[in-house]
Formats: C-alpha cells, structure tokens, sequence
C-alpha cells in the first residue's frame, strides 16, 4: 500500500521540510521508512507505521516509549559527554501534542529522529562487538532499575512467559488447523521433552526470589546501534519494554549475539553458541549491572539464554502449526525451519552449560 509520507510527516513538528522517504531496515512488524530533509543542517527522522494487530492498544505503547526515553534522557544529562541526541531515541510529538497520529485510512503513525552515523549488525563476528551489545543492554537496565511511577503497561501480554507458549501450542497440536502437526512430531517431541525444565525463570519469580524488572524484551543484537567506532551508542525498538525478568533480555541477546548462524539457518552443522563471545557478552553485561542484580539473578544468567532460545522455537513451531499468522515468512516452510534452528541452538547451548555457569561465576563471584 501507498503511503502519503509528506503529509503524514507533515502532521508532526519537525525541523526540516520534507524531501523524500524510503522503507528502512529489516523489522518484521512495523512498516518503517527514513524520512530526509531537504535541510543539511537539520535532522532526518524515522517514520513508522504500527502495527496494531500485534499492539492491541497504541496509546498504551506509546506511553511505555515516552516514559522510558524521558527517564533515560534526564539520566544521560547527569553524565559528562552524553551526546543525548545519540544515545537515546527521541520521540517527536504531532501538532495535537500527542507522540503518535492516526491518519484517515486508521493506520497510526510515530516518528523518531534519526540516529546519525550509527552501525548495526544481523550477526556479530567478533567477542568485542559481543562486549559492546552487552555494554548496551546492562546500561539500559541499570538506568531504568529506579524509573519512578507504577509499572509499565504489558504491550504484549506474557510475551517471555514459556507457560503461556507451551499452552498455546498445545492448543494449535490439538486443532490442528492446517494439518501440519503429523509433519513436525520430532520437533514437538524436542520441545516437550524440555518442557518442565524451562519454567525454572517463572517459579524463582513466583517465589519472589527474582523480581521484576523493567526489561526491553527483544534484546537481538539489530536493536542495538553502535557508533562509527562500534562502541555501544543506543538501544532501540522499545514497543516490548515493559515488566519481565532480566533474564529475558540477557537470554534474547546471547541467542542472537554468540549464535554463529543467522536465526534461520537451513544447515544446522553450521549452528553453534560460541562461547568466547557468550563471555565477552557478559562481561560488557555484568560491568553495568552488577551493582543491580541480586545473587540468585547472577546465578542463573547461563540458563538464560536456553530458555528464551528454546521460547523462540516455540512460538517458531506454534506459528507453522497455525498457518503463519504471526512472523512475517518468505517461503512456505521459513517457520520450520526457524523451528529447528532454534532447536539447534538450544543444543549447542546444553553442550556447553557448565562452561557457562563457570564464565558468570568468576565473573561475578557468585
């Protein structure tokens, strides 16, 4: 669908006069595109259409951003050398003063300015951007760990909670609405055989051993922005920030950060966590956070990443199972195979679990 840009820009208050905008980056949500100035001394903006079938409730969402980018900027003021404008994303109001706009057609819209001279990367090659990723989300944290006000809203409801996933894709088992549930039973049998072990997070909450936290929840490493230097700069895409454990975000970022394949990778020889990146992670990580967590949430950051990357396969499967309703695919069986890539992953990560458990030990002392 043709968009009008120009005028939907239009709607907010910016700086520079239109020029032109193009489709950005590689989000499978959101329909995002770069919006440029004809000023070259003004900023260009990120222009994004949301997706409101996912985000039940936009206001509520918008909320949460302008909540946390407001706190985040006041922290950032208190540091020698901040370059704001940078470090953290800015949300830019429409003229009824709100952060996002609904145009005629019932689309709703917001915009950001556009992070200048940033770097982001699919897939890490190296243990120091791994430091940096770390460096990046440990800082977010820590700084939101005093956020004053009542809790976030939940955007997206038990997004992490694996009870949740486990009973949704029994559900799609037992419908079976596309008649794909004979073709995955290896898969199925994979996840179920895990099943008890991954819902250690939720008790150690339920027994108020680990507490809630504000958490980004889609802590991949494509939503962190390095500088022209590949030092951490910011973390964006915050539509999932909202309640959770830090484990989530830890568990996110080791899955996509120390994975040496891409999330879909059809060869699962080539599937591997790699620990020395595991571990530059979690030092960049812990050098933020450790004066945040408590004992039990240090211990138990090595079990982390098995658990959103074996969540990730869930939904994965559950998607196939129902028909590809949720994940954007590009061929017929792309769910599948993202399935079992994540599986794969998952094993790489069993194999070298002690290893782990020892690397956040010395780190932490724990």
């Amino acid at each position: 669908m043709g968009y009008n840009l120009k005028d939907i820009y239009n709607s907010f208050v910016t700086e520079g006069s239109f020029l032109n905008g193009e489709p950005f980056g590689s989000g499978h949500i959101h329909d995002t595109f770069r919006i440029e100035t004809i000023e070259k001394d003004k900023d260009d903006y990120i222009l994004q259409r949301l997706n409101n079938k996912i985000f039940k409730n936009i206001p509520e969402l918008q909320h949460n951003i302008e909540r946390v980018t407001v706190h985040l900027r006041n922290k950032l003021r208190d540091i020698p050398g901040s370059d704001i404008k940078r470090e953290c994303l800015r949300l830019i109001p429409s003229h009824e003063g709100k952060s996002w706009i609904m145009d005629n057609e019932g689309n709703y819209w917001r915009m950001y300015i556009f992070i200048s001279n940033h770097r982001s990367y699919n897939l890490v090659d190296s243990p120091d951007k791994a430091f940096e990723g770390g460096k990046a989300i440990g800082r977010f944290q820590a700084m939101l760990a005093d956020m004053p006000g009542g809790p976030l809203f939940e955007t997206i409801p038990w997004f992490h909670n694996i009870d949740k996933r486990l009973e949704t894709l029994n559900l799609k088992i037992t419908e079976n609405p596309v008649e794909r549930v004979k073709s995955v039973k290896a898969e199925i049998d994979q996840v179920l055989q895990r099943a008890e072990e991954m819902k250690i997070i939720l008790k150690l909450g339920s027994e108020n051993k680990i507490p809630i936290r504000i958490t980004h929840n889609d802590t991949k490493f494509n939503n962190i922005l390095l500088d022209e230097n590949d030092k951490a700069l910011c973390v964006i895409d915050l539509d999932t920030v909202m309640p959770g454990f830090v484990h989530y975000d830890f568990g996110d970022a080791i899955r996509t950060a120390a994975n040496t394949a891409s999330e879909d990778e059809q060869d699962l020889s080539k599937i591997k966590m790699d620990i020395n990146r595991f571990k530059a992670y979690s030092e960049g990580y812990l050098s933020e956070t450790g004066d945040t967590l408590n004992d039990i949430e240090k211990e138990y950051l090595a079990f982390a990443p098995r658990l959103i990357t074996y969540t990730i396969a869930v939904r994965f499967l559950t998607d196939f199972i129902d028909g590809d309703n949720y994940f954007k695919i590009n061929h017929k069986l792309h769910n599948l195979q993202r399935a079992r890539a994540q599986l794969g992953l998952v094993k790489s990560m069993e194999e070298q679990y002690e290893p782990m458990r020892r690397i956040i030990r010395e780190l932490t002392e724990i």
